[in-house]
């Protein structure tokens, strides 16, 4: 296991020295590099999880799993828009997930019941959606930054367009509130047939799903704009990130 997760590992840095490093976006690492990462991560996703034709997810699995997410929505992004440079921070958050997984000992419960595997799936996707608007989010801050700056418009040059990032980011944070909104509702009709979520969890998730329905009626009623858009949602990213991981392990107990 340990010689794939290095080959994962160094796959990813790859990309991420070229998305850093190259103006524009690498046919080889766009089409060889990145796809055999995403590839070979899944594979190890797939030892790591299934063991006995069950589903076992734990804090790292889970982790490992969002970030795989993450890296293949930017992949599939990046065949039609200009946006390797993101890839300057999500390649080495899968990769660092990567390792972190193949150290670490999965101490999920066996999941059999295909209710929990839904609300599972819906914690996930909405994870790797909101994590991916969330480092688009800090890209779009760090450019506005540079584009305040007259002597940083060479490098400005090798961002995609402040619109192209914008736009983007409202596309991932519609879709990750609408996903986190079926977490939520699946994970309150499991906790009423069997109330066994942390409370602070409950809470949190909720206070992060308001955070980010907040953002969208300011987007749609207001025109929120870059930056209060992204604080907005970085506020409700670590809201969510706390939710899930201050209580120990995510998706508890389901993981535990």
């Amino acid at each position: 296991m340990l010689p794939l997760t290095l080959v994962i590992a160094a796959l990813y840095l790859w990309a991420s020295w070229q998305a850093l490093r190259l103006p524009a976006p690498s046919t080889l690492v766009q089409r060889l590099v990145i796809p055999s990462a995403l590839v070979l991560h899944a594979l190890a996703l797939g030892l790591q999880t299934l063991h006995g034709g069950e589903l076992k997810i734990g804090v790292g699995e889970a982790a490992s799993l969002f970030t795989w997410q993450a890296a293949l929505i930017l992949w599939c992004v990046c065949l039609t828009s200009p946006l390797q440079s993101l890839g300057v921070a999500a390649y080495p958050l899968a990769a660092a997930c990567v390792i972190w997984t193949a150290f670490s000992t999965n101490q999920g419960r066996p999941v059999n019941d295909w209710t929990i595997a839904l609300h599972i799936l819906f914690s996930l996707l909405s994870a790797g959606l909101l994590t991916l608007a969330a480092i688009q989010a800090l890209g779009l801050t760090v450019l506005e930054s540079i584009l305040h700056r007259p002597g940083n418009l060479a490098m400005a040059r090798r961002l995609p367009p402040l619109q192209t990032m914008e736009r983007l980011l409202f596309q991932l944070i519609f879709i990750g509130f609408f996903v986190l909104s079926l977490t939520l509702l699946s994970g309150m009709l499991l906790n009423h047939e069997e109330p066994s979520q942390p409370p602070t969890m409950i809470v949190m998730s909720f206070l992060a799903w308001v955070m980010f329905g907040v953002l969208i009626f300011g987007r749609l009623r207001y025109g929120w704009r870059a930056r209060l858009a992204t604080r907005w949602m970085l506020s409700g990213y670590l809201t969510l990130v706390v939710a899930y991981f201050g209580s120990k392990l995510l998706l508890a107990p389901y993981l535990n």
